[in-house]
């Protein structure tokens, strides 16, 4: 029975601290994120449905596809709040992308995020991570790379991850047009030393 009371009384409780969805939700930059709400998820977790679950914002599907399905649903912008999802697009070996959630603002070049099955952990994957560190290594620091605490090793991963933008727990404003990111020479210049076949591809076409 008080077994039976505990389970109720923590899942009451991991509800009741999740954020609230698009509708009338204030993101809060100067504060971190800490309840998971882990109780309800499962051992082994892919980050979409955490990303979900820690910030309230509705989208599903695999992670590439988020920055699109949110548009008119979800305010979006390049600058990391708290609360908000970063969206990572798809490099390498991650075809499907991935999504994490902003926990913290540490300053203009680095942020603390939340996230699930980047890491293994003793050996597991499919683990959740709290207060991982992330760099912004973008030339023009407008966080279009950068690169995550890998556990593993205990320091930052060596890739630089190419990130579409963040996706802000809140309504567009009436009539929000997002800006395209600006090119980047040096940033063009490093992801066509990652993808040389796209770099030829691009230049042949002059887009």
């Amino acid at each position: 029975m008080k077994t039976a009371f505990f389970l109720t009384f923590g899942a009451l409780a991991a509800a009741a601290a999740m954020p609230a969805g698009a509708r009338g939700f204030d993101f809060d930059e100067s504060t971190s994120v800490e309840n998971s709400g882990g109780s309800t998820l499962p051992p082994y977790l892919q980050c979409v449905p955490y990303a979900r679950q820690v910030t309230g914002i509705g989208i599903y599907g695999d992670a590439h596809t988020w920055w699109g399905q949110a548009e008119g649903r979800y305010a979006r912008g390049y600058k990391p709040k708290v609360g908000a999802v970063m969206a990572f697009a798809p490099h390498g070996n991650s075809t499907l992308g991935h999504v994490a959630a902003v926990s913290k603002i540490v300053d203009s070049r680095t942020i603390l995020i939340r996230h699930a099955n980047w890491s293994p952990i003793n050996g597991r994957r499919g683990q959740i991570e709290d207060n991982v560190k992330v760099i912004d290594v973008s030339p023009d620091n407008d966080w279009s790379e950068v690169r995550v605490w890998y556990a593993p090793i205990q320091a930052l991963g060596g890739s630089h991850w190419p990130i579409t933008g963040f996706i802000y727990p809140a309504k567009p404003k009436k009539g929000e047009r997002l800006k395209s990111r600006p090119d980047s020479p040096a940033r063009d210049s490093q992801w066509a030393a990652n993808d040389p076949i796209g770099a030829f591809i691009k230049t042949r076409m002059g887009w």
